[in-house]
């Protein structure tokens, strides 16, 4: 079925609620295993059925928040999901005390239950109020982000239809964006303030609600990290500053010497790796996404399936339109067993790695979508990232079709930016550590810490105040994970450092690196992350050997790379 005729109808709660009451008293007055997973299954299938109205209501908001019908249906869904979360909680807690546990463990696996405790830590009704505000405050960010109307060289832009400037090879040209993007912020300063400040506040009497110290331990449970702790992650950021700070900033020194530029650059100059300009794709976007099936039916049989399934049912929205939300994402539309891709094409290279990063997700969740039950179609976040992170890297045999005379470009910059990218990834993260310990920050103070973070895991950035709202510290308030999926940012560090053996199994055999690829992936959600990797036969990012080893490969083949001819 193609996405469009995907019909949507707003539930009735009360109805929903007494369904799922019901199953749950089936559940707890089953009087053996086989009636006790009839109502499993049964209350799966409900579950799917519900679920899939939210989803297709968030997908057709995000793609126009203009629309006033679908705009009406977020708010229902905002309010319904805290409330709906009360009766799955009770669910979560009639399977933990089913006297039948041991046998839907022995038929589906421990972890469902492993994940259930943990989500029972996330939730009492006491909160209800306070989630439905955060739903409200992430869903005015997003709007405010989409509403942005930039007005640069006699037009007027969306954030994403700025970028390209932002990465022109004309110095003025690109300064001038960035300052403009800046403008927008600085002009918008007070509300993105305001609701962060929110945010953290109910965030923390969240934490503080349940029990915790405030919200860093909620804030992991809602994460599902079920297989590493905070302490793990302090390692990996030390790691990071260990490691590959250094190959980074050499990365950057290198890059300063190509455009004639006194290292540390400033962040605009910092966005041109090369002096003719950044590899950009060849074509339309009907080119990028027939050349991504082309990528797709040349890997594999179960890829080609899987590609030209999204592209017959419009499955993807990738361009860039007025009132889209920004960013991209990749979800799973259950009641359909398909995935759906969002996204903002810009004509950078960014437009290439939807097609392979969110493919990745989307062909993560099409592998798994018959799993039972239906939590196992998707793994951790983390480990989601895996799946996206290294599809990218399998689709650079094929850069030629989609970057043209760019593709050596394309190369170079796609390992670098990908070893560039984990302090920015980690950054972030350090940074919500720190609001979240003291949730009283004042606005000015936050931005104080991320100045000073800056400093430690992005020493090329120069920060003299050319463009005051990223040299000021508040270069944080565009990256919307902050403000909607807290502590969500790590993952795709972790991630990108999994991705990075596979790029290196990549460079020895392409057919032994697939097949480690597809053992990772075929598991789901079956396994926890750090179980993922050791069936897969990767090592894990906790481990300083790991991030050592992914590090002194990429810098060498960067070092022996060839630019010759390429300015």
């Amino acid at each position: 079925m193609k996405f469009h005729e995907m019909p949507y109808e707003r539930p009735d709660l009360e109805t929903v609620k007494a369904a799922l009451s019901d199953y749950i008293e089936k559940l707890r007055n089953a009087a053996g295993y086989q009636q006790a997973k009839a109502v499993f299954l049964e209350f799966e299938k409900y579950n799917e059925h519900v679920g899939t109205m939210g989803t297709l209501a968030h997908i057709r908001h995000s793609i126009d928040t203009r629309d006033a019908f679908y705009n009406e249906e977020m708010k229902f869904w905002n309010a319904a999901g805290p409330e709906l979360q009360e009766y799955g909680q009770a669910w979560t807690r009639a399977m933990l005390n089913s006297p039948f546990r041991e046998d839907f463990a022995r038929e589906y696996g421990d972890l469902m239950f492993v994940n259930a405790e943990l989500e029972l830590k996330t939730f009492s009704p006491e909160i209800i109020p306070q989630l439905q505000q955060e739903n409200d405050l992430t869903q005015e960010y997003e709007k405010l982000l989409a509403s942005a109307q930039i007005p640069f060289e006699g037009g007027v832009y969306t954030l994403s239809q700025l970028t390209p400037f932002k990465n022109d090879p004309d110095d003025a040209r690109r300064l001038a964006a960035w300052k403009a993007e800046g403008q927008w912020y600085k002009d918008n300063q007070e509300k993105l303030d305001a609701i962060y400040d929110q945010l953290v506040h109910l965030r923390d009497e969240m934490g503080r609600k349940l029990g915790y110290e405030g919200y860093t331990t909620l804030g992991y449970y809602r994460m599902g990290r079920n297989c590493y702790t905070k302490e793990d992650v302090e390692k990996f950021r030390a790691a990071v500053v260990k490691y590959l700070v250094p190959v980074a900033d050499k990365v950057y020194r290198k890059q300063a010497q190509r455009l004639g530029k006194a290292y540390p650059m400033s962040f605009a100059d910092n966005a041109l790796e090369f002096r003719s300009g950044n590899p950009k794709p060849v074509g339309t976007p009907e080119d990028i996404l027939a050349q991504g099936r082309k990528f797709y039916d040349e890997l594999s049989p179960e890829t080609s399936v899987f590609f030209r399934t999204m592209l017959d049912n419009e499955l993807l929205d990738v361009l860039s339109t007025e009132g889209k939300q920004s960013g991209g994402y990749c979800t799973g539309i259950r009641e359909y067993k398909v995935p759906f891709i969002f996204a903002n094409f810009n004509g950078t290279q960014h437009d290439v790695e939807v097609v392979t990063h969110e493919a990745g997700h989307a062909f993560a969740y099409w592998t798994n979508r018959d799993r039972v039950p239906g939590e196992y179609a998707w793994p951790s976040m983390e480990a989601c990232e895996v799946h996206s992170m290294s599809m990218e890297f399998f689709a650079e045999p094929w850069a030629d079709g989609f970057f043209g005379p760019d593709a050596k470009k394309f190369l170079y910059s796609h390992l670098s930016g990908a070893l560039t990218f984990i302090p920015y990834g980690t950054m972030v993260d350090h940074f919500q550590h720190e609001v979240y310990a003291n949730p009283d920050m004042t606005p000015a103070q936050r931005h104080a810490v991320w100045k000073e973070l800056l400093g430690v895991y992005m020493p090329w950035m120069r920060l003299d105040g050319e463009i005051p709202f990223y040299s000021e510290g508040e270069g944080w308030q565009r990256q919307h994970h902050i403000y909607s999926s807290p502590f969500y940012y790590i993952d795709y560090c972790l991630a990108q450092t999994v991705s990075l053996q596979f790029w290196a199994l990549i460079q020895k055999d392409r057919k032994d690196a697939w097949d480690h690829y597809m053992a990772y992936t075929r598991q789901g959600g079956s396994r926890t992350f750090t179980q993922l990797l050791k069936n897969a036969g990767l090592e894990s990012p906790f481990e300083e050997a790991c991030l050592r080893g992914v590090c002194q490969a990429a810098s060498d083949w960067l070092d022996s790379f060839d630019l010759t001819g390429i300015l």
